[in-house]
C-alpha cells in the first residue's frame, strides 16, 4: 500500500525566528491521521534565522537525528559536547535517562535548514549518548547511502532501534531499488527536487509510506535529495 503525504499538508509554524513544517503531530500542531509511522514520529523541517535559536531544553528516552541542509548549526548539551554542523553532518542525540541541549544558529547572517528527526528506542533509560559523522555529496550521489542505522555499520550513526536511514540525491537517469524484508516498512521524504518512487510522483516537502511491499523504486530525478527509512 502506497500513501501519499504532501509537504502542503504538514504543518507549519511561524515564530519569525522560526519557520517549521511538521510531517507528524508535534507540539501545538495535531493530525490523528499522522501521529508517526513505526518508530519515526518527527520529521521537521526548520528554517532558524540568524542569531537565533532553540534555548536549553530537555529530552527523555529518544533517538534525535539532525540532517544539516544548509547553514551552520551550533549545538551544546549536558554531556559537554558541542559543535557546528554544516551541510552533510549528521548528528545522533539519545536522550536516554534525561539531557540537555541547545540549538543555535551562530551565523550573524545566513540561516540554517535543518531538518529534525526523532525515532522511539527500543531500550529505556539507556545512557546518554551523542554521536556525528559527515556524508559528502559525493558519497550520496547517484546511490543510497546508509546514514543511520542500528549497528553502525557502513560508518553510519548508529540508533537504539530497528531502524535504518539512507540519504541519495538523484537527477536525470539515476534509479536506485531497496528491498524491504517480510513485515517492514518504508517511509520516503523529498528534502528537495521531484522524484518518482514506486510510480508515484513526489516533489519537495512530499513523503510516501510505503507498506507491504517488497521494493521501493527511485526513479526519474530532478535534482532530488531524499530519505529513506526502512522501518519494522
Amino acid at each position: 500500500m502506497l500513501q501519499i503525504r504532501k509537504g502542503t499538508e504538514r504543518g507549519a509554524v511561524d515564530f519569525g525566528w522560526l519557520q517549521s513544517n511538521h510531517s507528524f503531530s508535534f507540539g501545538h500542531y495535531y493530525d490523528p491521521n499522522h501521529t508517526g509511522f513505526g518508530p519515526l514520529i518527527v520529521i521537521n523541517d526548520d528554517r532558524v534565522e540568524a542569531g537565533a535559536g532553540f534555548d536549553t531544553h530537555g529530552h527523555r528516552n529518544m533517538e534525535i537525528v539532525s540532517y544539516v541542509l544548509s547553514g551552520s548549526l551550533e549545538h551544546k548539551d549536558s554531556m559537554g559536547n558541542g559543535s557546528v554542523l554544516r551541510y552533510g553532518d549528521v548528528q545522533r542525540m539519545s536522550a536516554g535517562t534525561g539531557v540537555l541541549h541547545s540549538e543555535y544558529n551562530p551565523s550573524p547572517s545566513e540561516p540554517v535548514h535543518f531538518l529534525q528527526i526523532w525515532i522511539q528506542p527500543n531500550v529505556q533509560n539507556i545512557a546518554p549518548s551523542y554521536e556525528e559523522r559527515h556524508f559528502d555529496a559525493a558519497s550520496k550521489t547517484g546511490r543510497l547511502r546508509l546514514i543511520v542505522s542500528a549497528d553502525g555499520r557502513q560508518g553510519s550513526v548508529m540508533v537504539h532501534q530497528d531502524t535504518s536511514v539512507y540519504a541519495a540525491i538523484l537527477n536525470g537517469g539515476d534509479e536506485v531499488k531497496a528491498e524491504l524484508a517480510d513485515g517492514r516498512r518504508a517511509y520516503v521524504h523529498v528534502i528537495r527536487g521531484s522524484i518518482v518512487a514506486n510510480g508515484v510522483r513526489l516533489a519537495g516537502g512530499d513523503a510516501l509510506k510505503v507498506t507491504g511491499e517488497s521494493l521501493v523504486t527511485l526513479s526519474h530525478a530532478d535534482a532530488a535529495e531524499i530519505l529513506l527509512f526502512d522501518l519494522p
